[in-house]
């Protein structure tokens, strides 16, 4: 009797790992089989050479939208689509004046793959950023024409950002067309800057083929997920643009705006915030708020990181910012050593 009912728990163990391999194998190709994303169709892009007559072009790229237990979004999920392009929309404003746009789908981490180690975020982010250079790479040989850019992108989007810098900017013809890399809300090290010399801090507010790099934070966060204490990133204060810890008092800043999916803007309060850098880990410390308005609404983070308001608490300096570099770099003169009145 009991050797008949081993049996019978050996077969029922049986059946249980059985399925659970047949639903891991079903969810694998499912995974894998969704196709990668061809950029020579519009309908893959969020938007696609939005602002023709602008004088520089935009390489956008959108933050983590997808929440869902997954580790990549799926491009036929439309209300995810949706959010992706409503993220977009948010940022869209501090950039529109100056540039023609180009956003792609692509198949962006989840939030889950935030919960991993590193390395095993790197999957995920492999795919990720897979799109990214193959839509960059898209672009570049059939719309950019020799045209100036800008590269944006915030959180997720600005890892994807560093990423485009390392693999194609080494190329100094490439590299001589670059206004600004405005990378904001996700940490750019020493070290990598020492590895990728293409990857230059900006120093002042009107220096170009620079990266721009913050995170904002109540003054008793000491690291976050995104920011680990520990980590020492770059930055640059976007109200006084200096990179010490120079504080830049609240009448610096022209306006914090906070604007809804469509990028409407729904509420503007100039001088809302002061900051200051902490040099010791590159992040931004915000002055003259209160941690309990600014809750951080990502699991994981916690009070006082305010990672979601990176662009919105300066919303207005940045969009002077992006039109100041565009307007240095496009009306820079260039000077001919050979001409009779060159003086070195």
């Amino acid at each position: 009797m009991e050797e008949q009912r081993l049996k019978k728990r050996i077969v029922l163990l049986s059946g249980i790992l059985l399925i659970t391999v047949m639903v891991g194998i079903i969810y694998a190709v499912s995974y894998h089989s969704e196709k990668t994303p061809e950029y020579s169709l519009i309908s893959n892009w969020a938007y696609y050479a939005e602002g023709e007559d602008m004088a520089a072009d935009l390489f956008l790229i959108a933050p983590t939208v997808d929440t869902k237990d997954e580790y990549n979004m799926s491009l036929s999920d439309t209300a995810t689509m949706r959010d992706f392009v409503g993220a977009l929309n948010m940022e869209r404003g501090i950039y529109e004046d100056c540039t023609r746009m180009y956003a792609p789908f692509y198949r962006q981490a989840s939030m889950k793959v935030y919960n991993l180690s590193e390395d095993e975020r790197e999957e995920y982010l492999g795919i990720a950023y897979s799109d990214i250079s193959r839509a960059f790479k898209w672009y570049l040989d059939n719309e950019n024409n020799g045209r100036p850019i800008i590269i944006a992108g915030f959180s997720q989007g600005a890892d994807m950002c560093v990423r485009l810098l390392k693999e194609y900017f080494g190329d100094e013809e490439l590299s001589s067309r670059l206004i600004a890399v405005y990378a904001i809300g996700w940490p750019v090290t020493e070290e990598e800057i020492s590895a990728y010399p293409q990857i230059i801090p900006a120093q002042m507010d009107c220096d170009t083929g620079v990266i721009v790099s913050f995170e904002c934070e109540d003054e008793v966060v000491t690291g976050t997920f995104i920011y680990p204490s520990g980590v020492h990133a770059i930055a640059i204060n976007p109200l006084n643009w200096r990179t010490d810890s120079t504080p830049a008092i609240r009448e610096e800043n022209k306006g914090a705006c906070f604007t809804d999916r469509s990028g409407n803007i729904v509420s503007e309060t100039p001088a809302l915030c002061g900051c200051y850098i902490d040099t010791e880990r590159g992040v931004l410390k915000m002055t003259d708020i209160s941690p309990s308005d600014y809750p951080p609404s990502i699991k994981g983070l916690p009070q006082g990181a305010y990672h979601i308001y990176d662009y919105q608490f300066f919303y207005r300096n940045l969009q002077e910012n992006v039109k100041l570099r565009t307007d240095a770099f496009v009306n820079a003169e260039v000077y001919d050593p050979d001409a009779p009145d060159y003086a070195a």
